[in-house]
């Protein structure tokens, strides 16, 4: 668990194509012949800077989590920088961790604010997902992105970061192998000893660490893979369904992988007021989860 006191918010986007395919879910987005996770990245990066007002370089650092980078030898980070202009002086990287890299990007671009490395970062989560045709996953993967640009001015700060940890194990319930197409699943293994698991006891040892209820947050947002699985979730939580609706996207766009818990925030930060708090606990199959809080200023 790690306490932060000089990170906030300074600015946020998202960004969700506008095709819309019907399915079992209200509906999900799906990307145009010329959009990827990087020019979906732009986009969301592109809507942060604009509502913090910063000049592109003046952004320390990038990070991408994705499962879907245009290419597996060739970082989306450095287009993505060369796209926004923030010249050549700043840390990039891509990260990979299933559904649950953007927030990991989250979480080094607030160690490097908080240590002084770094004044500004960007963390993005972007993803056009990916799906066998037929498969069970194909219903809800979606498309979208993400971005927060993390920095340690107080005065410009929408949300400051209180908290985060993670909890992680070796629970192989989704994988791509080296070459391979389409993603692979354990189905009915993904639920109990993988998203619920790691979600419901993530947040438990979040709570018991940072001395925090469920009851301290006004709005919370879990990771998203279906309409079914956030609810289960919150229900087991104690969560309720006014806490969690805000924030609950899947059914409008279904689950952008990287982007989905972080799209999830995003839209809560539109209606974050000072003191209110929002729990956001993500989840990537492999497996892990990140828990936060943010308190509106």
């Amino acid at each position: 668990m790690k306490q932060f006191t000089k990170v906030g918010i300074v600015g946020y986007g998202s960004y969700v194509p506008e095709g819309r395919v019907k399915t079992n879910i209200c509906s999900k987005a799906v990307a145009q012949a010329d959009e990827d996770a990087a020019t979906l990245a732009w986009e969301a990066a592109t809507a942060a800077l604009a509502l913090s007002k910063l000049a592109a370089n003046k952004i320390g650092a990038v990070y991408i989590g994705s499962e879907s980078h245009p290419y597996a030898v060739k970082p989306t980070a450095t287009m993505v920088g060369e796209a926004l202009g923030m010249g050549h002086d700043y840390l990039a990287a891509d990260l990979e961790f299933a559904c649950k890299a953007g927030t990991a990007g989250v979480q080094i671009i607030a160690a490097e604010v908080e240590s002084g490395l770094i004044d500004y970062g960007l963390a993005i989560g972007s993803d056009v997902a990916q799906a066998r045709p037929g498969d069970a996953l194909e219903y809800t993967a979606g498309s979208g992105a993400a971005a927060l640009i993390l920095g340690k001015d107080k005065r410009q700060w929408k949300a400051v970061l209180e908290y985060t940890g993670s909890y992680s194990s070796d629970t192989p319930d989704f994988w791509r192998r080296n070459g391979a197409v389409y993603p692979s699943h354990a189905g009915r293994f993904t639920g109990e000893p993988a998203y619920f698991k790691h979600v419901i006891e993530g947040t438990k040892r979040f709570f018991k660490a940072t001395g925090f209820s469920h009851d301290d947050f006004r709005y919370v947002v879990l990771h998203m893979p279906n309409g079914k699985f956030p609810r289960r979730a919150a229900k087991t939580l104690g969560i309720t369904d006014q806490q969690l609706s805000l924030g609950l996207v899947v059914d409008e766009i279904g689950n952008p992988y990287s982007a989905s818990s972080l799209i999830g925030l995003c839209r809560v930060l539109e209606q974050l007021k000072g003191g209110d708090r929002v729990l956001v606990t993500s989840y990537g199959s492999g497996s892990g989860s990140d828990s936060f809080s943010f308190k509106g200023v």
